[in-house]
């Protein structure tokens, strides 16, 4: 079996393909493609393979725009950082949804609806199917915070806060008034539980709100310096792994 991954990002392009030969090792990578441009010339030029690992977003325009020059197509395997784009993707006979970073059993669940799609023998998604893979994605994300304030908890609304920061340790809830407080979560588990439409996470300290953002200016090292209001003692940068899909957010 052949496969092909669709993803800018050199890491997360090495990442998945490690992943792939560990848990699938009968699967050969046939192709990295890092755009569209470059899947339209591979395409051209190379028979299909027998699954497609797709990157929705990518430098120069979407993963779709090279579906779209294939008169078919194998089965998809969507991988993205993004939830709003799922529905769509079903649409071009998506296998799965795999949001980012990927998780190595998530990965290992999608592969196995691939190896089990050869025994089928109806492939096609009928109107229970797809809404039932409709309602998979409708995800509930986090909407309020409770912290301690003295003596007494306050709730505070994620349209409350700026963004949250990570110092010695402990992560602080950031608001746009300029107070902070800490909060028993990690870095990682609120980019699992806030809508990534409206938080990012620019580096392993900050995941920052889109209304938070004022100004953004390039800094050496092909990375984003951000000012920031409420602003902060320390720089906020946009670490140079994360610039792309920044940039991408910030033009939803």
């Amino acid at each position: 079996m052949t496969a092909v991954i669709v993803e800018d990002e050199n890491i997360a392009s090495k990442r998945l393909a490690n992943l792939i030969e560990e848990l699938a090792p009968e699967i050969k990578i046939a192709g990295q493609i890092t755009s569209v441009e470059n899947g339209r010339h591979w395409f051209e030029n190379n028979p299909l393979p027998d699954l497609i690992f797709l990157d929705i977003q990518l430098n120069d325009g979407y993963g779709f725009d090279i579906l779209d020059t294939l008169e078919d197509h194998p089965p998809i395997i969507f991988t993205t950082a993004y939830n709003e784009y799922a529905i769509r993707g079903f649409k071009y006979n998506g296998l799965d949804y795999l949001l980012k970073p990927i998780d190595k059993k998530d990965l290992k669940n999608a592969l196995a609806k691939y190896k089990k799609s050869f025994t089928e023998s109806d492939k096609s998604i009928d109107d229970a199917k797809f809404e039932r893979i409709k309602n998979l994605f409708v995800k509930e994300y986090k909407r309020r915070f409770m912290v301690k304030v003295g003596n007494q908890f306050n709730t505070f609304s994620v349209d409350d806060i700026a963004y949250f920061k990570s110092h010695e340790g402990i992560i602080f809830l950031h608001s746009h008034t300029g107070k902070q407080y800490p909060i028993e979560y990690t870095i990682d588990q609120l980019e699992e539980i806030l809508d990534p439409v409206h938080f990012f996470r620019i580096n392993r300290k900050f995941m920052i709100s889109v209304k938070a953002v004022i100004e953004i200016h390039s800094y050496f090292n092909s990375r984003l310096l951000l000012k920031m209001r409420p602003m902060d003692d320390e720089k906020i940068i946009v670490s140079r792994e994360r610039t792309t899909n920044f940039k991408k957010w910030l033009d939803l």
